[in-house]
């Protein structure tokens, strides 16, 4: 096996390697309602850290590590909820795949101290840490933390190569979006070489739904809603439908590509209600060809990439609606 060249050797690296070098703690932590991305960086870069020994290493999530993901190595490592109030505090976090630091779920004054390490490919990233690698060239952080580990010299072993597969699996659609350019699917060939098995990879993040999770897709389904003379397809889950089907927001997972797949559709749009504050909305992008929906989402307070993007809103359903269409309008007016 040849030596893995790097996406992008511009990239400077050595902040983050001198910080982690130097701390004698370390905390790994991803967004709320973690994805494939979010958890493959991590469970990569963790593996990576313990084996060069630098410092004590653990994993904070405040949603955990959803069920697909848990077949990867040291998922079962990630501790989950609120920071324990009389835990000491780490002398790095290193935040991957977030976009803003209230994305992490955590409290303000569990950052007050540590060094905030901001690993992320978000063009909308808010520049959050006290060090940013932000660098929205990569088709996901898992393929930067594959950067990462070759400018540490660590080299590639089934756990790691794993974890950057599942990352850039999912953030590219399988391979699938623009972003998947010829150097990605050089990295895939490293990452098989060293041990990632697409097949069964495929099998526990596609294939494993669960018996509610078909309940709501069901359910979400009949919702469909066309818009903007076909243009837009707009599906939902509300409260009722998560008490109905019994499933949760991990369920929800992929619900929206149904309604891109739809032949004429340019933007998806997926509106869902949060599992805990009422009247909170998670509205979920997908643009085909023409529409950045990342800059859709921005006008709307979020942010994302060209091709998927999110936010958050409040208000009823009609409300959010409402804001979302006139949205959603505006960016297909030019097209």
């Amino acid at each position: 096996m040849s030596a893995p060249m790097t996406l992008f050797s511009d990239v400077n690296w050595q902040p983050v390697i001198d910080a982690v070098r130097q701390a004698r703690s370390i905390v790994l932590i991803t967004h709320c309602n973690p994805d494939g991305d979010g958890i493959g960086s991590q469970m990569a870069l963790y593996d990576a850290l313990i084996a060069a020994g630098d410092g004590r290493i653990s994993m904070h999530n405040r949603d955990g590590v959803p069920r697909i993901y848990s077949f990867l190595e040291h998922s079962e490592q990630v501790q989950m909820g609120d920071w324990p109030s009389d835990a000491a505090k780490p002398d790095v976090i290193i935040a991957l795949d977030c976009g803003a630091r209230g994305r992490l779920g955590m409290p303000d004054e569990w950052f007050e101290g540590p060094t905030l390490i901001n690993i992320d490919h978000h063009a909308s990233n808010r520049l959050f840490g006290d060090i940013n690698i932000v660098d929205a060239r990569y088709c996901s952080t898992g393929a930067m933390i594959f950067d990462l580990l070759i400018a540490m010299n660590m080299p590639l072993n089934k756990a790691r190569a794993s974890g950057i597969y599942v990352a850039t699996l999912t953030d590219t659609a399988s391979f699938r979006l623009a972003s998947t350019t010829p150097a990605v699917y050089r990295m895939a060939a490293d990452l098989v070489e060293a041990g990632a098995e697409p097949w069964p990879i495929s099998v526990q993040v596609y294939e494993s739904r669960s018996l509610s999770g078909l309940h709501i897709m069901t359910a979400c389904l009949d919702t469909l809603e066309m818009r903007d003379d076909g243009r837009s397809a707009w599906v939902y889950v509300t409260d009722d439908i998560y008490r109905k089907t019994g499933a949760d927001v991990e369920d929800t997972e992929g619900l929206i590509d149904y309604a891109r797949s739809i032949d004429g559709v340019e933007v998806a749009v997926f509106i869902r209600s949060d599992e805990v504050v009422a009247e909170r909305w998670k509205v979920s992008f997908r643009g085909k060809t023409c529409v950045n929906v990342g800059a859709l989402a921005g006008e709307l307070g979020g942010g994302g990439h060209v091709h998927a993007a999110g936010c958050q809103l409040t208000g009823t359903l009609d409300e959010v609606r409402a804001r979302v269409q006139v949205a959603v309008s505006r960016s297909l007016s030019s097209f």
